[in-house]
C-alpha cells in the first residue's frame, strides 16, 4: 500500500518542480473536462496557450499579455510578503476596487483641468484607497484578535457595494444621459494610462509591475524587513524572540498589499478599463491568489506565474469565442491551477512510499 512519509527537511527539487507538474496536471484534466463538455480537448489547449503567442493575431494578443497580467504581478507580490509572513489578506479584490475609486474620484474632480500632477496625485489617491481599506481588516487583526481572513473576504463585498453607487450615483458621469458609468478618461488626457509604445499593451501598470518585482526581491533579499517577513512565516517564536512585533509586521505587510492592490486599480481604471462601471472589478484581486502561490510567494516567480495566467485570460477568451466554450468553463480550468498546485505541495514535504501490508 503506498503512504506518505515526513520528509526531514522540505525537498528543493519538488519545490521548484510542483508548479511545472501542477501545469501539466491542469491541462490535463481541463482537457478531460473539456470533452465532457463535447469540445475537442487538444484544440481547446491549443487555443489557451499556443494560439495567444503564435497564432494568426498574435502580434496583438502578445501585447495583450503585459496588459493582463500587470495588475495580477502588483497584487500577486504585495499579497506574498503577507502569505510569507503567515498574514492572509484574502481582500486584495476590494482593495483593487477602492484605489480605483478613490484614483478616479481625484481626476473627476478636477475635471477638466489638464496638468503633469493630475496623474501621479490620482496614482497616490489609488494606493491611499486600497492601503485604508486594508488598515481595516489589519487593525481589528491587532487590536481585538479578529480573523483577517474573513474581514478582508467580507470587506470585498462592501467594495462592490461601493463601487455600484460610485457608477450610478456620485462618480456617475452627468453627460451620460442617466446610464452607469463614470466619463471616459480616454477623453481627458491628463488622467488617462494610454500605451507607451503603440501596440504594445505596455503602459505605466506594466512598467510598475516590474519595478515592484524588482524592489520587492531586492526588499526580500537585502533588507532586514525582509528577513523578518521570511522568519515571522516560517519561525514565529524565534521571530518574536529577534524583537519582531507581530502587530508591526500585520500592519505593514496589509498596508503594503493593499497600497499595491489600490495602484493595480487606478492603472486599469485609467487604462484598459477606461471608466468606473458597475461590472469594472473582473477578479483580479482573487486570481491573485493564484498567481501568488504559482510562483511560489517568489517576485520573480510571481512575474512568470502573472504572464501565465495572462495567457489563460486571453486564450481563454479566444476559446470562448471561437468553440463556444463557456466561460464558466475557463474559470474552473484557472481554478484547478491552484488546486493542483496545493496538491502536490504535499511532495514537497513528504515522499511517498510503498509498504506491505503486513508490515502496514
Amino acid at each position: 500500500m503506498l503512504t506518505l512519509e515526513k520528509r526531514p527537511s522540505p525537498s528543493v527539487f519538488w519545490s521548484r518542480a510542483t508548479p511545472l507538474l501542477a501545469v501539466a496536471l491542469t491541462m490535463v484534466a481541463g482537457g478531460l473536462m473539456f470533452a465532457i463538455l463535447g469540445k475537442n480537448p487538444l484544440e481547446a489547449i491549443r487555443t489557451i496557450f499556443w494560439d495567444p503567442l503564435f497564432g494568426e493575431f498574435a502580434w496583438y494578443l502578445r501585447g495583450q499579455l503585459l496588459v493582463k497580467a500587470g495588475p495580477l504581478i502588483l497584487i500577486a507580490v504585495g499579497l506574498s510578503l503577507g502569505f510569507r509572513a503567515g498574514i492572509w489578506n484574502i481582500g486584495a479584490e476590494g482593495q483593487y476596487i477602492m484605489g480605483a475609486i478613490f484614483g478616479a474620484a481625484v481626476g473627476l474632480a478636477v475635471f477638466p483641468t489638464e496638468n503633469r500632477l493630475i496623474y501621479p496625485v490620482m496614482v497616490l489617491a489609488g494606493a491611499f484607497g486600497g492601503w485604508i481599506w486594508a488598515m481595516i481588516p489589519a487593525i481589528l487583526k491587532t487590536r481585538f484578535n479578529t480573523n483577517e481572513i474573513l474581514v478582508s473576504l467580507m470587506l470585498v463585498y462592501v467594495a462592490q457595494t461601493v463601487l455600484a453607487m460610485a457608477a450610478t450615483r456620485f462618480l456617475r458621469n452627468p453627460e451620460g444621459a442617466g446610464f452607469p458609468g463614470s466619463r471616459n478618461f480616454s477623453s481627458f488626457p491628463a488622467a488617462a494610462n494610454p500605451e507607451l509604445i503603440a501596440g504594445s499593451g505596455l503602459h505605466w501598470g506594466g512598467v510598475a509591475a516590474l519595478a515592484t518585482v524588482v524592489a520587492a526581491y531586492v526588499l526580500l533579499q537585502r533588507h532586514i524587513l525582509g528577513f523578518h517577513i521570511k522568519l515571522s512565516g516560517q519561525a514565529p517564536r524565534a521571530a518574536r524572540y529577534a524583537g519582531v512585533s507581530p502587530n508591526r509586521l500585520v500592519v505593514l505587510c496589509m498596508g503594503i498589499a493593499g497600497a499595491l492592490a489600490g495602484v493595480a486599480g487606478l492603472f486599469e481604471v485609467t487604462g484598459p478599463a477606461g471608466q468606473i462601471t458597475i461590472d469594472f472589478n473582473v477578479g483580479y484581486g482573487f486570481t491573485a491568489i493564484i498567481v501568488a502561490f504559482l510562483g511560489r510567494l517568489n517576485p520573480l516567480g510571481i512575474l512568470l506565474a502573472g504572464l501565465l495566467m495572462a495567457l489563460t485570460y486571453i486564450g481563454g477568451e479566444m476559446a470562448s469565442t471561437n468553440l463556444g466554450l463557456p466561460s464558466a468553463a475557463i474559470q474552473a480550468f484557472q481554478g484547478m491551477l491552484l488546486f493542483f498546485l496545493l496538491a502536490c505541495d504535499v511532495l514537497t514535504n513528504f515522499r511517498i512510499r510503498f509498504i506491505k501490508r503486513e508490515s502496514a
